[in-house]
């Protein structure tokens, strides 16, 4: 019933599964993010029934049957292994089932824009009335308005117009059938059953799955993040593929790829960011490296991962000082170089550390002395707006 797309073809590298939303090809909404990872993934998409290169379906189903069908073409693929899943929409919600049908098989998923039920039912129904009567045409003008954040079409016409024209093209029965699947679709209930690392993307301007459907995924599972996308509608992939991207790397990067090589002391490069990441969310917060994520670009892509590997995985995780004295020795530097946009950040870094707010004014007095009364004048300055902030909170 489904037809695998493989968007980046590396056999010997870990499975990577990609969801469609509905009325989209898995090529349409995901090949540009695609093309933006690091390429540590094989990576295969999946069409739904009738749409892109699936044949339409013959009869009805629901998600579980999806999820189903998506596991049977994890096995074709890769027999009995396990693999990494990204969705966005109903591909999302094929995800969530996924994880509650074969926790086993799925190692981490990023859910984008989705929900444990999305919309109202009737809503749902009265769609899948309206295309079985009129075909897909008739909700163009609709689709456009749910899936796009206000002017991205005119901003990115081609890429707008490519997600339309595989609507267009979806056989109108197999379109009403997901309709009804998502009207039956609710695991609200069974969300606390998931176990794996999930990695909740929402886009702030997404109507059809506002955040606040992603925040009780992120909240409900035992092991969950949210990040919201501002300036995002329904397809994430699409409208921001760089960002979606660097998310999809960072989630999925503290699984070892097939083949790692040992680098130092029998750890994977793969280890070393992986470590280097925890390190980094430790210290910084996941606010903060959300957000550092999600604004790496291709031009940027590899030095963050310099930081990740070398500064966060290489150096913060040493065994040889704790986290408390790294934090006042990296401050000190940040005084007599004068960055003061660190020292913003490593003076909040060091409070999470464990620091008081009298031992950061010590570090600055000792920082007067040895860096320059100026330097130090500046530093307290920053210093004293950044714990206002703190303690005020």
């Amino acid at each position: 019933m489904l037809t695998a797309v493989t968007l980046h073809d590396s056999p010997g590298r870990p499975l990577l599964m990609l969801g469609p939303s509905l009325g989209t090809s898995a090529e349409s909404l995901w090949a540009r993010c695609v093309a933006r990872m690091r390429g540590d993934f094989h990576v295969v998409g999946w069409d739904l029934p009738g749409h892109g290169r699936s044949a339409p379906a013959p009869s009805g189903f629901g998600v579980p049957g999806l999820a189903k069908c998506v596991l049977e073409l994890a096995d074709r693929l890769r027999p009995g292994e396990t693999f990494r899943y990204a969705g966005d929409s109903v591909g999302g919600a094929v995800g969530l089932q996924l994880l509650l049908d074969a926790p086993e098989r799925v190692d981490a998923a990023v859910l984008l824009c989705t929900g444990a039920k999305i919309g109202e039912s009737e809503g749902w129904r009265e769609r899948a009335e309206t295309v079985r009567a009129d075909g897909t045409r008739a909700v163009v003008a609709g689709s456009i308005q749910r899936w796009f954040s206000p002017g991205f079409p005119e901003r990115e016409p081609e890429v707008a117009e490519k997600l339309l024209d595989a609507l267009r093209a979806t056989d109108p029965e197999s379109y009403s059938l997901v309709c009804e699947a998502l009207a039956a679709f609710d695991v609200r209930d069974r969300l606390g059953e998931i176990s794996a690392p999930v990695l909740a993307v929402a886009g702030a301007d997404d109507l059809p799955a506002p955040p606040a459907g992603l925040e009780l995924i992120a909240d409900s599972v035992r092991d969950g993040r949210l990040v919201v996308l501002e300036g995002v509608g329904h397809l994430a992939p699409a409208e921001r593929p760089g960002e979606v991207a660097a998310l999809l790397d960072n989630h999925f990067l503290p699984f070892r790829k097939a083949g790692a090589e040992s680098v130092a002391g029998g750890r994977t490069l793969d280890d070393i960011r992986a470590d280097g990441m925890v390190a980094r969310r430790a210290v910084l917060g996941d606010a903060h490296v959300d957000r550092a994520v999600a604004g790496t670009t291709p031009f940027t892509r590899d030095f963050q991962e310099l930081i990740t590997a070398y500064a966060w995985g290489g150096i913060w995780t040493r065994p040889g000082l704790d986290r408390r004295s790294r934090s006042m020795i990296t401050m000190t530097a940040l005084v007599a170089l004068g960055h003061h946009e660190e020292l913003a950040m490593h003076v909040r870094a060091a409070r999470t550390n464990g620091l008081t707010d009298d031992e950061i004014k010590e570090v600055l007095l000792q920082a007067a002395i040895y860096c320059g009364v100026p330097a130090a004048n500046t530093a307290f300055r920053i210093a004293q707006r950044v714990l206002d902030e703190m303690n005020s909170d």
